[in-house]
């Protein structure tokens, strides 16, 4: 059976610094769920844990006690609305988050491809040229598979984000470097370990003629047995608005079924 899109397990609400938008409230996300047919929902503000050194001063004010400003969610009877975070993992690899927090949290979206927060998650040698990006995408990937973390609530968001690079062109020659033997190598262990692969509507949103190359890692990830989950990445709600078409054009591009799907 077709993979059916009836989960977003990546979204941002108005307590995100980089929402701050009054419409994207709980309620709206809720709201959101109904009318396309989402059955499990979950909340990922940024967040980086208070009792772990290396908080950039954007991040600092993003505590555990931020975002339970968000709690008690909303409930709707056949909805599950779930209560998680998106962190970070700085560019000496120490990711935000204790284990302490990570039993408090219903999953943790973990962004590997944040190479625009410059000399924070990825040093001026890394970001020098395409090669370097394309190393220390492998690099950071790999790191985060072996972590001590409880693989079966971890996601890794945006494989393929823009914010690899900001000209689109050397973006997808990112891209094109990445050795297939180590995407082989990481997927295969991501896939034992049993963690989410993120189809994200914001990286999902490319002309078909970049398809090739921006769904090459998906296909790998796919041939080795990984599960893949939907986040729209929406931190204002016409993001909502739009995602499940996009998430029903990349599930139809990669071939996905049912059996593919990431579960919580």
């Amino acid at each position: 059976m077709r993979y059916i899109v009836d989960n977003d397990l990546h979204i941002h609400s108005k307590i995100s610094l980089c929402s701050n938008d009054p419409e994207q409230t709980n309620e709206r996300i809720l709201q959101y769920a109904k009318d396309c047919g989402i059955k499990t929902l979950c909340l990922t503000d940024h967040f980086w844990d208070e009792t772990v050194e290396g908080a950039s001063s954007w991040y600092e004010g993003q505590s555990f006690k931020h975002i339970s400003q968000a709690l008690p969610l909303p409930t709707h009877n056949g909805i599950r609305f779930l209560f998680g975070c998106e962190t970070e993992l700085t560019r000496n690899l120490i990711l935000g988050v204790s284990k302490k927090k990570l039993d408090l949290l219903d999953f943790i979206v973990i962004p590997t491809t944040h190479f625009h927060m410059k000399g924070y998650t990825i040093s001026e040698e890394e970001d020098s040229c395409a090669e370097s990006k394309a190393k220390a995408w492998i690099k950071r990937f790999d790191a985060v598979l072996n972590m001590d973390l409880p693989f079966n609530k971890i996601g890794f968001a945006h494989l393929t984000c823009g914010l690899i690079d900001r000209d689109r062109e050397q973006y997808l020659k990112i891209l094109s470097l990445l050795p297939c033997d180590e995407m082989e190598r990481l997927f295969t262990k991501a896939a034992k370990l049993g963690v989410g692969i993120e189809l994200n509507s914001l990286d999902m949103s490319f002309p078909d003629s970049e398809a090739d190359v921006v769904l090459r890692p998906y296909r790998i990830a796919r041939s080795c047995g990984c599960k893949f989950y939907c986040g729209s990445d929406a931190h204002h709600p016409e993001t909502l608005d739009k995602a499940k078409a996009i998430f029903e054009r990349a599930i139809d591009m990669l071939e996905l079924t049912e059996d593919d799907k990431f579960i919580i």
